[in-house]
């Protein structure tokens, strides 16, 4: 086993923008032939036709027709299944994304699932894309070039964002409870490996630990403690299939001064032990 793998944008796209179609040539054989690895980019989806799939981090997506996905950085991608379909796929630089798009964007607690979308919405997605793609495929010498690539590019993904901020999309509210949820979120990224108490997030976010509890389960159906434990285990898992680390290093690494406490935790989440967990996942 190997380390997991970060592709880096700007290694192939110098203007922090990158974007192709399932119809291009060899564009199928690329995305097929990737193997999993992490991106440092977000990446949009819109698939036109047909449908695939692909797994993000040990959860298999289905993408049907009319729908659109995103990826933010950092998320383990592979296994990715182009079939018939005709996709659109960018990959954006998060400094081209605004804050308050990235806000709703990684505001997800569980994993973002593709939305399907109505069909005037669809047409307003594809004409964006296609007007886009037109510009940024033209002359970069030209005069206005960056600044009306990024200004359509900061419209598309405001599309993004309006979409899954939407009240009916599973887990999504507009109320108090749904900001400190985000807020919950931003604060575990950050921190998980340090801490591991919900006290120690409420604390940091100005309320009660029962109040934190409350908020959280009722926009995700989860408690802020479920989280903290569910975020170290994808982790874990991660690190298991995708590293060289023994269990031990990867309960030090993920803030477990206890390894055995971490194995006895990671078989009660997940029904099984770490040692187990990663010999089936390569059998």
């Amino acid at each position: 086993m190997t380390k997991i793998p970060v592709h880096h944008l700007n290694t192939w796209a110098d203007f922090g923008l990158d974007m192709g179609h399932t119809s291009y040539p060899g564009a199928r054989e690329m995305l097929e032939g990737f193997e999993a690895h992490r991106d440092d980019c977000y990446s949009f989806l819109l698939v036109e036709t047909g449908g695939g799939s692909m797994d993000v981090d040990f959860i298999n997506v289905d993408l049907p027709e009319a729908h659109i996905y995103y990826l933010v950085p950092g998320q383990i991608h592979h296994n990715i299944k182009t079939n018939d379909s005709n996709t659109w796929f960018l990959s954006v630089n998060p400094s081209l994304v605004a804050k308050p798009y990235r806000q709703v964007l990684e505001g997800n607690l569980s994993l973002q699932q593709p939305v399907k979308l109505e069909t005037k919405t669809f047409v307003q997605f594809q004409n964006i894309i296609h007007i886009l793609n037109a510009q940024y495929k033209g002359d970069s010498s030209s005069p206005l070039f960056q600044q009306l690539v990024t200004s359509l590019l900061d419209s598309l993904v405001g599309m993004y964002a309006k979409i899954y901020q939407r009240d009916d999309l599973p887990g999504k509210r507009t109320s108090r409870l749904y900001h400190i949820t985000q807020q919950f979120k931003k604060l575990l990224m950050e921190k998980i490996r340090y801490e591991k108490r919900p006290a120690f997030y409420a604390e940091q976010l100005n309320i009660s630990e029962t109040y934190l509890n409350e908020a959280v389960k009722e926009i995700t159906g989860f408690t802020a403690t479920y989280w903290l434990m569910n975020e170290s285990m994808v982790e874990a898992k991660r690190l298991l299939v995708y590293s060289p680390l023994s269990v031990k290093e990867i309960a030090y690494d993920l803030g477990y001064d206890d390894h055995a406490y971490f194995s006895k935790l990671f078989k009660k989440l997940t029904q099984t032990s770490p040692t187990d967990f990663r010999a089936g996942y390569f059998r």
